[in-house]
């Protein structure tokens, strides 16, 4: 690329353009992140690196904290439709891996949502947007801890953004090398932060079950119930 662009305007050292696929990679899914304010004021966000690997028109980013039919009849009727899937953990959520095995999933061209946030902003935005309950609700289980190391995650097995829309997008697509290409920019993200200075973030659970958690622990009854879950259930993301 020439010297004078760089990806997301990083300096041409630390550029992660030789981490993006050649082409934009084909899938048949369509992508819908309903994206909180606050992540576009972030400076180390996966979204732009998920955007950058797929075809315009299949990662489609909405920001907002509360969505609407009036202000949103696109988004609306996206989770109107029988094919839309929400990723989002919980006890009525379907395991997507699963849910691919039983039906033909190759033949259905779906739409996902990713909630992009903090995972408190995820599941506030969940809760509040009834939208949001329309669609079938699925998680992933594979047994994958984040790559995304500069930023501390809840749990072992919570994912950022990009990691959810790769996985999500190689169940679908039946193809386990989107996820392996749709990492590699994320990757070389964290590797050049780690050379110039950033800290390996480890999630809260990792940190409160050897006793590395330095912080004063919550009053709260409801906080000290979240953080009991941290150390106890190991099967989702705590909500």
């Amino acid at each position: 690329i020439p010297s004078s662009k760089t990806y997301v305007g990083r300096p041409q050292k630390v550029c992660l353009c030789p981490f993006l696929p050649q082409q934009p990679l084909e899938v048949s899914t369509c992508l819908y992140v309903v994206q909180h304010p606050a992540e576009e004021s972030r400076v180390l966000r996966t979204v732009p690196l998920l955007s950058a690997c797929l075809p315009q028109g299949k990662c489609n980013v909405i920001v907002g904290r509360r969505f609407n039919e009036e202000k949103h009849p696109e988004l609306a009727a996206v989770c109107r439709d029988d094919r839309t899937l929400i990723l989002y953990p919980g006890p009525k959520s379907q395991s997507l891996e699963e849910l691919a095995q039983r039906l033909e999933i190759s033949a259905v061209k779906h739409n996902v949502i990713i909630i992009d946030g903090t995972w408190s902003q995820a599941k506030n935005m969940f809760l509040k947007n009834s939208m949001f309950h329309l669609p079938k609700q699925v998680q992933l289980n594979r047994n994958l801890s984040s790559q995304y190391v500069i930023r501390t995650q809840p749990s072992n097995i919570c994912l950022s953004t990009l990691e959810c829309a790769a996985v999500a997008l190689s169940v679908l697509e039946q193809n386990d090398e989107i996820q392996e290409i749709l990492l590699r920019p994320l990757k070389a993200l964290c590797s050049f932060q780690l050379q110039h200075g950033a800290q390996v973030h480890h999630s809260k659970e990792h940190l409160l079950r050897n006793g590395m958690y330095d912080k004063p622990m919550p009053k709260n009854k409801r906080k000290i119930k979240r953080m009991e879950k941290l150390m106890t259930d190991h099967s989702v993301c705590p909500r």
